[in-house]
């Protein structure tokens, strides 16, 4: 089975991009590809489909926030499930929807059946992008931290207006408040944002001497992020409303949290197993033992079973981390180390060197067969 392209690559955006950005590149590559342009053209019609299904799920704020969160992995449950992306009803209805969306923007009324933009009321706010450190055990388990972020805010002298307290925004002369202007071109009625009020349909005659008429300001501002258990470096979560504030009474951006989980001791991470390298002794690998070995829950006792060889696996069920997006936890694999003494008294030299005379093909097979083969190899 192929592996589905990343949705934000198919549309040749970044992962910061927003929702304009990606309702201007599907739009783009939507015209480029579209089957009425490319009749017959089957390679065309596929990048047609995939172009649609990823704009179908980027231009959906909580579609988006699960695929960012778990990409294509969202939809593992099947179509309609908890979270998933559904695609199998994707067809004539769904596409004339976008196309309403899209063209109506070039176009007005007169392109998307009677669709009209209406006034847009300030200028969102921007994406805002941070990174935040965690330890093992704290991507393991889940943590909350408090992260200073320096960002807009509304401005509270003038509410967000932008305005100066005591007046009021007035609605634009040219566009009488829709916030566009149109004319004629050919059969199309063409609308685009008006010059004079920048789309807002408002002008602010007196400006906020505290804000200059953004309706914002600058703020060091502190937000508690929830990260849960499980997950891993370089994963996102999303904050909706955290970002950059509007200017004038526009949405606010979004925040977006990068994890990087700090370097353990002794414990690394396999998906959700953790990895736990331990040394051993010679005697305890041959005799077999039992050991203390570290976990995330602490110290729990291990049976080293008899003859067991350097670089084996041992496996503690369910000491791994919480598996995130599911149920349960992972597994601690234990890669035990058989330690060769490197200083040795005089005693313990003639017991090793009885011990080797004493050797039988059967305590070192692994030995005898190697050697075997090369006699075997070189006659």
């Amino acid at each position: 089975m192929a592996t589905k392209r990343d949705y934000y690559e198919i549309l040749g955006i970044g992962r910061d991009a927003s929702a304009d950005d990606v309702k201007r590149a599907y739009r783009k590559l939507a015209i480029q590809f579209h089957p009425d342009k490319n009749p017959g053209d089957k390679v065309a019609e596929e990048r047609f489909k995939e172009l649609s299904e990823a704009y179908e799920v980027l231009s959906n704020s909580q579609k988006r926030q699960m695929y960012d969160q778990f990409g294509h992995s969202a939809n593992a449950s099947g179509p309609g499930g908890p979270g998933g992306f559904d695609f199998q009803g994707f067809g004539a209805g769904s596409m004339n929807d976008i196309f309403g969306d899209i063209f109506g923007d070039i176009f007005g009324a007169g392109a998307g059946g009677g669709r009209t933009r209406g006034r847009r009321r300030g200028h969102p706010g921007a994406d805002l992008r941070t990174s935040v450190d965690i330890t093992f055990e704290e991507a393991a388990f889940g943590t909350e931290k408090i992260l200073t972020i320096p960002k807009s805010v509304r401005c509270d002298t003038c509410e967000g207006t932008g305005a100066k307290p005591g007046t009021t925004p007035e609605t634009c002369s040219q566009c009488r408040g829709r916030g566009e202007v149109s004319f004629q071109q050919g059969f199309f009625a063409i609308s685009r944002p008006c010059p004079q009020c920048n789309g807002s349909g408002q002008i602010i005659p007196k400006p906020c001497e505290t804000c200059r008429g953004t309706g914002q300001v600058k703020k060091r501002t502190q937000i508690a992020v929830k990260i849960p258990a499980g997950v891993d470096t370089g994963q996102r979560l999303k904050l909706s409303g955290e970002g950059e504030a509007g200017e004038r009474g526009g949405i606010p951006g979004d925040l977006y949290v990068v994890i990087n989980i700090l370097p353990h001791d002794f414990f690394t991470r396999e998906e959700f197993d953790v990895v736990c390298e331990v040394p051993i002794t010679f005697a305890q690998a041959t005799l077999g033992a039992e050991i203390e070995v570290p976990t995330l829950d602490g110290k729990v006792k291990m049976k080293i079973p008899s003859g067991t060889q350097s670089h084996s696996t041992l496996r503690l069920k369910g000491k791994g981390l919480t598996r995130l997006g599911s149920y349960g936890r992972g597994d601690q694999l234990v890669k035990v180390i058989v330690e060769v003494p490197s200083r040795l008294n005089s005693e313990q030299k003639e017991l090793l060197k009885r011990f080797e005379e004493l050797g039988t093909e059967s305590a070192n097979p692994m030995h005898h067969r190697f050697f075997e083969k090369v006699k075997n190899f070189f006659e």
